[in-house]
């Protein structure tokens, strides 16, 4: 019960810093990569289906693959799209380094929960 209290703590932690990047420095445009949160684990449920051991292993179906790159490609746009809005000059260092550091948390979480249910699977199989 407490890991599933600590999973809840950094995913909550995760979102309070993506608000407080925007609402600290009066600017919203980072909330973009909110969208990308969103959509991240949209191709793991749609094309890989419940079995997550198939997204860590090699396979040959085309569409664990395709689930594969989607995923990257979200992930990728995770960490780009801040980087995108500090170049252009639209959000400030302190927006950016909020921004990446939700998003290293929300990482942390998924992790977090993919560690959990692997342990989950191992003492549902003894």
């Amino acid at each position: 019960m407490g890991k599933l209290a600590f999973l809840a703590i950094l995913v909550s932690g995760g979102i309070v810093l993506q608000i407080l990047a925007c609402a600290l420095y009066n600017n919203w445009w980072p909330m973009l990569s909110a969208i990308t949160y969103v959509l991240l684990p949209m191709p793991l449920l749609f094309f890989a289906g419940s079995n997550g051991s198939s997204v860590f292993s090699e396979s040959d179906s085309s569409w664990v693959n395709l689930a594969k790159f989607l995923t990257g490609f979200s992930t990728i746009g995770s960490i780009a799209i801040p980087s995108i809005l500090r170049h252009a000059g639209v959000i400030g260092w302190g927006a950016f380094a909020m921004e990446l550091s939700s998003f290293f948390v929300f990482v942390l979480a998924i992790l977090c929960f993919v560690g959990m249910s692997d342990e989950d699977d191992y003492y549902s199989m003894i």
